[in-house]
């Protein structure tokens, strides 16, 4: 097996500083190359039709949960921003593809849905997006891919968890737990 780009930044530090355990950018190093390179990749059925993974994660929320949601609620869903998200909705609405109701009691606030076509094109686009992801996890084994998502799902659950008491500069929790568990 050859060796990721990874693997030579964590030799160059530990040759010029061997105190340091670098043992920690093996993992996150990887995480961060692999992420990108999966964007860059997974991304080219969605450049097809014309759509960004943000907008194409609209689309998908509002399908997989099939009800009505407020800017705030696709927000919380997709993790990102209320003025990203505002700026999706403007763009996915002038598109056709997203619907918004003023609600009925309170006309500050908004309700959106797929309108059909909104409907048609992620109901079209989330099997070849899906077909084409499998793809490129072809060389990983099905028992391996199942393993690394459950590794990865108990990251995501500890980051989840930690993130929420680590002060914004990175230092450490503020409940003086370790990184460590």
């Amino acid at each position: 097996m050859s060796e990721d780009i990874v693997a030579g930044v964590l030799r160059q530090w530990q040759r010029v500083r061997p105190e340091l355990d670098v043992a920690p950018m093996a993992v996150i190093g990887r995480l961060n190359r692999c992420a990108a390179l999966l964007q860059q990749a997974a991304d080219a059925p969605l450049r097809d039709e014309h759509l960004t993974r943000p907008e194409f994660d609209v689309l998908g929320t509002l399908r997989r949960t099939d009800r009505e949601l407020t800017p705030g609620q696709i927000a919380r869903e997709t993790f990102a921003s209320g003025a990203a998200v505002t700026k999706r909705l403007r763009e996915l609405e002038q598109r056709g593809l997203v619907s918004r109701r003023p609600d009925d009691r309170d006309r500050r606030v908004t309700h959106l849905s797929l309108t059909e076509q909104g409907r048609e094109v992620i109901d079209r686009l989330l099997p070849e997006q899906l077909r084409y992801e499998a793809a490129l996890l072809a060389g990983i084994s099905h028992g391996d891919q199942e393993r690394l998502a459950r590794s990865l799902g108990e990251l995501l659950v500890l980051l989840e968890g930690r993130l929420a008491s680590v002060p914004a500069w990175g230092g450490t929790p503020r409940d003086g737990s370790t990184s460590t568990g």
